[in-house]
């Protein structure tokens, strides 16, 4: 293979990764727990939003409100690394053929 090939490959295999990244950055996926916190993340698993439900906030007792935090975030964040393997593996057919 003679490099200026090489180098069309690499620079195609770049331009697919952008592609990817774009496409993640628009899609976005919904951590829950208990139905009292939900964060929704993009497919990067940058914050979009976060909601709380009224009942879930107890001064007395924010220690619960924290734990459904983390575990809203921790849902969402499996979700986006999910996404992201999908979506990296869909465009892998695309790749393959460049080598």
């Amino acid at each position: 293979m003679d490099m200026k090939k090489l180098m069309k490959q690499m620079q195609q295999a770049q331009v697919a990764a952008q592609k990817i990244q774009d496409q993640l950055a628009g899609m976005t996926v919904t951590g829950t727990a208990s139905g009292m916190v939900e964060v929704t993340l993009n497919g990067q698993g940058k914050l979009q939003g976060l909601k709380i439900n009224p009942q879930a906030v107890d001064p007395d007792d924010v220690e619960t409100l924290e734990d459904l935090l983390v575990v809203a975030i921790r849902d969402a964040q499996e979700k986006a690394d999910a996404l992201q393997q999908q979506e990296t593996q869909r465009s892998m057919g695309f790749l393959g053929g460049l080598m």
